[in-house]
C-alpha cells in the first residue's frame, strides 16, 4: 500500500490553453473487435477503486432466454476477474444483450455511470447478491430457503444470474435446471430495494489547484478500508512539496474522511503533481464494473482482499488562471461532464460546441459534452509549458432491448451469457442452439463481428471537435 506524488513542472509563458475535444464514431465491427490492449492502457478517467481484467465465465449452468417468441439456450453464471496489484473478483452480468470481450479491462464505478443508474430495481439486484451464491455458500441452506431441490455451485450461480437478469434487463429468462429456476423465482420475489454501496476507495475532488506558496486542497479520502498509506513525493527533499493533513503536518497514512493537502513552496516552478493512494481491502458487494472498451457491464458478487487505488491531481502557478480539470460520465444527460475550477487571479475562458464560457477566479463550473450511446470519446486539454490533461472512455449507459437482439457467445474462448450478432468461435456446444436444433453459428453471424444489437453496421461519425481557449492575462489585473 502506498501513495506517491509524481511531479511535473512546467515553464510559464504567455500562451493559450487549447483543448481538442473529439468523440469518435467508427465502423462498429472494427472498433469493437479491434480494440487493442494499448488502448486500454491509456488510463481512462477513474473515480477510484479496483481495476481488473476479465478472465471469463467460470462457474455456470444453462438458461433459456425468450426473444421475439423464439428461445435461445445460453450459459448463466459467475465471471472471474483478476485485480491489478493483486486480488480476485467474482461478478455477474447486468447487461445481457451486450458481448463481453476476451481479457477486457474493467474499472470499479458508481451506478450512475452505468445502466444501473436509471434502473429503479438496481437495489433489488444488490439484495440478490447479498442473499445468494457466492455470498451464501451454504448450498443446502440456500436450497431450503428457496424451496428448491439440491443445488451445486454451478446451478446456484445460474439461478442467481437469472434472477439478476430479470431486474437488470427485464429479460424473459428461466434457468434450465429445476432447482436453479426455483432459486431464481425465490430471489426475484424476495428481493428488496437496498442502497448502493460506497466506493472501495476514492479521492474527492479528483483535481484541485491553487497558487504556489499555499496548501492546495483539501482532497477527501473515501474508503471502506481501515487505513490507506500516504507516502511523501519521491523528490520531497529537493522539491519541498509535502502531503499534509489539516494541521499542516506531513502524513504517512489516512482513513475514511481524512482531508489531505498539497503544500507547495512559494518559489516552486509552475507545475502539477498526481497523488495516488492505495489500500488492500475487500471491494463492497454490488459495486458496478464498467469496461474500458465496449464490454458487458458487470456487478460485484464477491471479492478477495484486493488492491484498490485512487488518484487526484494538484496544479499550481504563480499568476494567471490556474484551472483544475476533471471529467465524469453523466448517463442522465447522455454525455460527459467536464468540471473546471479556477483558483487563479484571472478568468479561465473556453469555447465548447460554439458556446463561450468564462470561469471567474475562484469559480467552478461543469459543462456537459454530448456523447452518443456506445460511443468512444477522447478529450485532450493542452496548454503552456507542457500542460496536458486527457479524458477518454466509452459511454455505456443502457442495456440493449431484447426485441432487437439475438443471442450469441462471447468473443474468445470462454462461454458467456450474451447476445447480439451470432455465436463466436470457440464457445462450441455450450452456446446452445435454437429449439429446432439449428446452431447459432449457422444463422449467418460470426465471432469476428460481436456487434451490439440495435446499432447499425456503421456508426455516424460525430465530427466536430470542440475547442477550449484560454488566454493568459498579459499584465496584473487584466482578465478576459
Amino acid at each position: 500500500m502506498f501513495a506517491a506524488f509524481s511531479v511535473r513542472r512546467r515553464r510559464r509563458r504567455p500562451a493559450r490553453l487549447v483543448a481538442a475535444v473529439v468523440t469518435s464514431g467508427l465502423v462498429a465491427t472494427g472498433f469493437i473487435a479491434g480494440a487493442s490492449a494499448a488502448a486500454a492502457d491509456e488510463a481512462p478517467q477513474h473515480q477510484g477503486g479496483a481495476a481488473a481484467t476479465l478472465n471469463g465465465l467460470t462457474t455456470y449452468d444453462r438458461a433459456v432466454l425468450r426473444v421475439d417468441g423464439e428461445k435461445r439456450e445460453i450459459p448463466a453464471g459467475l465471471f472471474e476477474m483478476t485485480v491489478d496489484g493483486g486480488g480476485t473478483l467474482k461478478t455477474y452480468c447486468v447487461d445481457l444483450h451486450n458481448p463481453t470481450q476476451e481479457k477486457a479491462r474493467y474499472l470499479e464505478t458508481s451506478w450512475d455511470q452505468t445502466s444501473l443508474g436509471g434502473n429503479k430495481d438496481a437495489g433489488r439486484i444488490r439484495w440478490i447478491l447479498q442473499h445468494s451464491y457466492p455470498q451464501v455458500d451454504d448450498l443446502v441452506g440456500l436450497a431450503h430457503d428457496a424451496g428448491a431441490g439440491p443445488l451445486t455451485r454451478e446451478t446456484a450461480a445460474a439461478g442467481t444470474q437469472v434472477a439478476i437478469w430479470r431486474y437488470s434487463d427485464d429479460a424473459q429468462v428461466q434457468a434450465l435446471d429445476p432447482a436453479a429456476e426455483k432459486l431464481a423465482d425465490w430471489l426475484e420475489k424476495a428481493a428488496e430495494n437496498v442502497a448502493e454501496p460506497k466506493a472501495s476507495l476514492s479521492l474527492e475532488p479528483s483535481a484541485v489547484s491553487g497558487p504556489a506558496g499555499t496548501r492546495i486542497g483539501p482532497v477527501t479520502v473515501r474508503t471502506d478500508a481501515d487505513r490507506v498509506t500516504v507516502a511523501p513525493p519521491a523528490d520531497a527533499a529537493t522539491s519541498g512539496i509535502k502531503v499534509t493533513g489539516e494541521d499542516g503536518k506531513p502524513v504517512t497514512s489516512a482513513a475514511d474522511g481524512s482531508r489531505l493537502y498539497v503544500e507547495v513552496p512559494a518559489k516552486a516552478a509552475d507545475g502539477s503533481a498526481a497523488l495516488t493512494v492505495q489500500a488492500t481491502t475487500s471491494v463492497p458487494v454490488g459495486r458496478a464494473f464498467a469496461g474500458v472498451t465496449k464490454s458487458q457491464t458487470q456487478i460485484l458478487a464477491g471479492s478477495s482482499e484486493s488492491t484498490v487505488s485512487a488518484t487526484a491531481t494538484a496544479t499550481w502557478a504563480t499568476t494567471g488562471a490556474i484551472p483544475a480539470l476533471s471529467a465524469k460520465k453523466n448517463c442522465a444527460k447522455s454525455g460527459v461532464d467536464v468540471t473546471a475550477t479556477n483558483q487563479g487571479d484571472a478568468a479561465f475562458s473556453f469555447e465548447l460546441t460554439g458556446l463561450r464560457h468564462a470561469i471567474r477566479a475562484g469559480e467552478t463550473r461543469t459543462v456537459t459534452i454530448p456523447v452518443a450511446e456506445d460511443q468512444a470519446y477522447d478529450f485532450t486539454i493542452t496548454g503552456p509549458g507542457g500542460f496536458r490533461k486527457t479524458f477518454k472512455g466509452i459511454l455505456d449507459c443502457k442495456t440493449t432491448g431484447s426485441t432487437a437482439t439475438t443471442v450469441t457467445g462471447q468473443q474468445g474462448s470462454q462461454p458467456s451469457p450474451l447476445s447480439a450478432g451470432g455465436a463466436s468461435a470457440g464457445t462450441g456446444a455450450l452456446d446452445g442452439a435454437l429449439d429446432g436444433g439449428e446452431d447459432l453459428a449457422e444463422t449467418g453471424a460470426s465471432g469476428a463481428t460481436p456487434m451490439i444489437a440495435g446499432i447499425a453496421l456503421t456508426m455516424v461519425v460525430l465530427g466536430g471537435a470542440a475547442v477550449f481557449l484560454l488566454r493568459k492575462k498579459e499584465s496584473p489585473g487584466a482578465g478576459e
